[in-house]
């Protein structure tokens, strides 16, 4: 259709505002939106007021630091697409919909209320520009975001309430004594769409009806989804007359669900379209890597009471979407333990706000007695509103932090519990025992450290004591791969590599203690400085270049918590540097040609990417990797993270390590290959408790190089 340019910017192309409406219309009009946005200012300022009750958070530099990339995620859907293309998409235009929405409405209210209001007062007429050319881009535009977004909510209506997804119900992966109810969450969730979807739907059928009883002016092709609904309603036998009569009690429904829909904001769970944005630029993903320390100037290590969180703790209760994506990959809620990060951050939410006497229609568990989260103010937040047992079953693998697409940070909150529970000596005898042993001797199986370095005697020849000698590399063997028998073999296996390629490395000997990443997020923040401190003072007596090392949890303590101790060096994993030595050609080798599978650990690949050079080591050896579905970032939990090598695991009705093996069996491979002497254990015992020795071997990849060295 050509369209003359007089007529674009004609006054006549628009739309009325109010049509049809008197002063008292629009008085009543505006008296409801004044009460609408009170009850949304009240229930929002209760909110600011809980965050404020917290300690300062210190995500300045993070957020500056990371503002285009996030602000790049989020408008993209990228978290949100993770793992569910579809779930990505719909949010994508359930985000950018609501936006154009909002928009729309601030636009309106600004040429109504702003622009001819004082236009009229100026100069006794009302000038707008809400016409011509920028009302038929507005129209465009508004018609076909609204429709994206009303499809994207009936594909997520469809999806939860006939697809219904495992991750989106709502059991918790603990029993309570006397049962729970979270009908009320589920509720709460029809609630908030429910609304969302009619006030679009009214929308729509208010746009079909002012074009029908306008009588399908020219430019409403340019609402064509609008104008569909005109046609729609016209071949229905609808006149234009009665559409001018119906418009004007559909507008008044339209414009009521709107106001409610406001008002319901700050008490329901549609906060989070508030709160989620500012979360997720608040995010600062060192905080797992590095934990924060205690509480200062509390008196008391650990989460007590609600002023020991931080505001961006408090954010992050507040920014949960009951997602159930940190619920399904969580290894101790696998593996039956009374842990869930979903749980954990619900039952948080709501104990805060019960202590502090937030307003909450919904979304909220019912119990038949006051307690865990229902408990209110005066109790422990370690013990009555967490179970104990639910905070020692987390591996801290951080897979619930990485997956979260509201950024929420569940394991330095977790740690920080843990720490409370530590002070009050709440812990099991297996890891007291440990504690006691890595207080006494600097390692957790309680040897003496002269010991430490005894694997490395029948090597055949001298390894440097770095303390004595100047080397290039510096071996930070860890506890695992120096005192356990079953994993002696490897280190030495890895010694022997990297002599024969010529390579100059160096032992601390019995100056290396436990590098404390696990001792810390067990809780005791004590023992880990203690820890620390004696290896930083053996590493300032060493001489050499660089750190490599056998153990992910040292290598993230000594990458990421050290430097905050004025301690920063270069570290790397051994599997890096194996690739590097068969690129280079320093190790030769023959093809293997076996058929494998590889475990990424959580403390390598989530905690400090390091994905492709074990891969690269393998692809150098001539095997065919076949991967596991739950590998790279998304690899699945062996168990032992968090200290949980050190606690009783009878509480389990699937062990971690066990669920992966079952995962490996169906490759229909030989080797399930391993680059953490932590997860050597786990699997070997996984694979011996199982009886499935004759169908898959775990082996670490050093003893492959091994094996194909030539001489």
């Amino acid at each position: 259709m050509a369209i003359p340019s007089a007529l674009v910017a004609s006054a006549a192309v628009t739309r009325p505002i109010f049509e049809g409406m008197g002063p008292v219309s629009k008085a009543v009009f505006y008296a409801v939106a004044a009460v609408s946005t009170a009850v949304f200012a009240w229930g929002a300022w209760h909110r600011a007021r809980k965050y404020r009750m917290g300690r300062a958070a210190g995500r300045g530099p993070a957020v500056r630091a990371a503002l285009s990339r996030r602000l790049h995620d989020m408008a993209k859907g990228t978290s949100v697409s993770r793992g569910n293309r579809a779930t990505g998409l719909a949010h994508f235009f359930i985000l950018w919909g609501f936006l154009v929405a909002f928009m729309a409405t601030v636009i309106l209210t600004f040429d109504t209320d702003v622009v001819r209001g004082v236009s009229r007062l100026i100069t006794g007429h009302e000038d707008s520009f809400f016409h011509g050319t920028f009302f038929i881009a507005f129209t465009f535009v508004v018609d076909t975001m609204g429709f994206a977004f009303l499809v994207a909510l009936v594909y997520m209506a469809v999806r939860r309430g006939l697809q219904r997804p495992w991750r989106l119900g709502y059991d918790r992966a603990d029993s309570p004594a006397g049962g729970y109810s979270r009908k009320r969450l589920v509720e709460g969730d029809w609630v908030f769409l429910s609304l969302l979807l009619a006030i679009l739907v009214t929308a729509y059928v208010l746009t079909g009806l002012r074009i029908l009883g306008q009588g399908m002016p020219w430019f409403s092709v340019f609402s064509p989804f609008g104008r569909a609904v005109a046609e729609a309603l016209s071949g229905a036998g609808l006149r234009p007359s009665q559409a001018v009569t119906v418009h004007g009690v559909v507008w008044w429904a339209h414009a009521g669900l709107a106001l409610a829909f406001v008002a319901y904001i700050p008490y329901s769970k549609a906060m989070h379209m508030l709160v989620d944005a500012v979360n997720v630029l608040a995010t600062d993903r060192t905080a797992t890597l590095c934990l924060p320390g205690p509480p200062s100037g509390t008196g008391h290590p650990g989460y007590r009471e609600i002023p020991d969180f931080t505001w961006k703790e408090l954010l992050d209760l507040d920014a949960c979407t009951k997602c159930g994506r940190c619920h399904e990959v969580c290894p101790a809620r696998t593996g039956g333990a009374p842990l869930s990060p979903r749980d954990l951050v619900l039952d948080l939410r709501q104990w805060v706000d019960t202590s502090t006497g937030g307003r909450t229609l919904l979304d909220r568990e019912r119990r038949p007695a006051p307690v865990g989260p229902l408990a209110g103010a005066g109790v422990r937040i370690a013990g009555d509103v967490i179970d104990a047992d639910a905070l020692w079953s987390c591996t801290t693998c951080m897979h619930c932090v990485d997956i979260c697409p509201a950024g929420i940070e569940h394991v330095p909150t977790i740690v920080q519990m843990r720490r409370s529970l530590v002070d009050e000596g709440a812990m099991g005898p297996t890891l007291q025992q440990a504690l006691q042993n890595l207080a006494a001797q600097g390692n957790s199986f309680g040897r003496s450290a002269r010991t430490r370095a005894r694997w490395a005697r029948d090597l055949g020849f001298a390894v440097p004591d770095a303390r004595k000698q100047a080397v290039k590399y510096l071996w930070f063997v860890g506890d695992y791969a120096s005192f356990d028998e079953r994993l002696q073999d490897n280190s030495r296996a890895l010694a022997g590599v990297l002599h024969t390629a010529g390579v100059d490395f160096g032992l601390l000997y019995e100056a290396e203690r436990n590098a404390g990443n696990d001792v810390r997020r067990v809780g005791e923040e004590g023992l880990f400085e203690m820890l620390a401190e004696q290896n930083i003072a053996a590493l300032r007596q060493a001489q050499f270049e660089e750190i490599f090392t056998t153990d992910p949890h040292s290598l993230n303590a000594l990458r990421h918590e050290y430097p905050a101790l004025g301690a920063t060096y270069q570290v790397r994993h051994y599997t890096e540097l194996l690739a590097q030595l068969l690129e280079s050609g320093a190790i030769v080798v023959r093809p293997l040609g076996y058929r494998v599978t590889y475990h990424d650990p959580c403390y390598l690949a989530r905690y400090n990417n390091v994905i492709d050079a074990p891969r690269r080591v393998l692809r150098a050896l001539g095997c065919e990797l076949v991967e596991m579905p739950r590998h790279g970032v998304d690899s699945f939990c062996c168990g032992a993270g968090g200290g949980r090598i050190w606690m009783d695991d009878s509480l389990l009705t699937e062990r971690p390590s066990h669920n992966r093996v079952a995962e490996a069996l169906r490759l229909d491979v030989a080797h399930f290959v391993v680059a953490c002497p932590k997860d050597m254990t786990m699997f070997s015992d996984a694979v011996k408790t199982a009886r499935v020795e004759d169908r898959i071997g775990v082996r670490d990849i050093t003893l492959l190089v091994q094996e194909a060295m030539l001489p």
